[in-house]
């Protein structure tokens, strides 16, 4: 495989979250269009010594400007179109009064349109305002730094037009050390944002009461365990990795719930941490047996690399899995908040639909500040 690319992240086009199609501001051709119909028949007509039959490029005018422009601009340019086709010194072919009545239903139909979509518009941006407060909420932007641990994240949720999805994460300081989660909920999208926000709410209460990364994990079982009882058909099941760092940072423990392991960055090295996988949170973990991690001793300047399903079995067109851990090779020497973009526009090369949610996280033991 080639050594991988630094992107121009300007050139790098990222799956639209808001189509234009599906609600995202017209493009600019679209709103100069109009404008450019307005003057180009009007100077067409103008310097040409003879009648042109060009006045049916005027129905298209008041259309164009409703899907772009406010009520107020639509019909100034139906005004516009009007007065191109009744003017004498533009002679467009001698419209007759059915060719006249007919912009003008059209115009005054594309204002109706344009003040509807104005409306629309209006809503979609503020329940996106509120899907990203809920975002925030559920699933805070991380700190540089929690303890002695610096800290760099990256979320994409898949389903389109949406900010939350079934991937979180989050890093806390206890009394116990900084612990931190990744985790993976059944389906996506809004309809995973109640048991993210259960999962998060019971992991940031047990990194506060319990003394061992195993009890954490079960904690979190039993809440979704509590959960799925409630309803008949809710069967809620989750994937997590969960870490717990020493009060120095000189060593980390790792439980993992059915998701994949933390890949560990040391000395331009990259290796997948072997992790005993237990069954996912949901599905009782005690009835598997007794919880058990595995203890790593950290050096200066390693780095843990996790990453959730979306990333680790994303496929390319010929059904090929995303090769992380040779990637992550070649990214190394990056500082942490760039690696993550660096991975998600390689992933973005490399499998051009994201079906599934996308979520990484870096850990930096003994890290100064990424902007110190």
């Amino acid at each position: 495989m080639g050594k991988v690319r630094v992107p121009s992240f300007r050139r790098v086009r990222e799956p639209a979250r808001r189509g234009w199609l599906r609600g995202a501001p017209a493009p600019g051709w679209v709103r100069v269009l109009p404008w450019a119909l307005v003057v180009g028949v009007g100077v067409a007509t103008l310097v040409s010594p003879h009648s042109l039959d060009i006045g049916f490029l005027l129905g298209a005018i008041p259309p164009l400007a409703g899907l772009s422009y406010g009520p107020l601009a639509t019909a100034l340019l139906g005004a516009a179109t009007v007065g191109l086709l009744t003017v004498p010194a533009f002679h467009l072919n001698d419209p007759g009064q059915t060719d006249l009545l007919t912009i003008l239903f059209v115009a005054a139909l594309s204002v109706f349109v344009s003040f509807v979509r104005s409306r629309r518009d209006a809503q979609l941006d503020l329940e996106r305002a509120v899907a990203e407060a809920a975002q925030r909420a559920v699933v805070p932007p991380l700190p540089e730094r929690v303890g002695p641990v610096g800290c760099a994240g990256l979320y994409r949720a898949a389903q389109r037009g949406t900010l939350v999805g079934g991937d979180f994460f989050d890093v806390r300081d206890g009394p116990y050390g900084v612990r931190a989660v990744m985790g993976d909920v059944q389906g996506h999208g809004l309809s995973a944002v109640a048991t993210v926000a259960s999962l998060l709410g019971a992991f940031r209460e047990a990194v506060l009461d319990l003394p061992d990364l195993e009890a954490v994990a079960a904690r979190l079982d039993r809440r979704l365990v509590v959960d799925s009882a409630r309803s008949a058909h809710a069967e809620l099941f989750a994937t997590a990795l969960l870490l717990e760092f020493t009060a120095d940072a000189g060593a980390v423990r790792i439980v993992a719930c059915g998701h994949p392991s933390p890949v560990l960055l040391r000395a331009g090295r990259v290796t997948e941490i072997d992790v005993e996988a237990w069954t996912p949170l949901g599905l009782g973990l005690s009835d598997a047996g007794p919880l058990s991690g595995v203890s790593v001793r950290l050096r200066s300047g390693d780095r843990l690399f996790l990453a959730s399903d979306g990333v680790w079995e994303a496929r390319d067109t010929g059904g090929s899995f995303y090769p992380l851990v040779e990637r992550l090779t070649q990214l190394a020497d990056h500082e942490a908040p760039l690696m993550t973009e660096l991975v998600w526009a390689d992933l973005l090369r490399h499998s051009p639909e994201i079906r599934d949610d996308v979520t990484m996280l870096v850990l930096t033991p003994g890290a100064r500040p990424f902007n110190s």
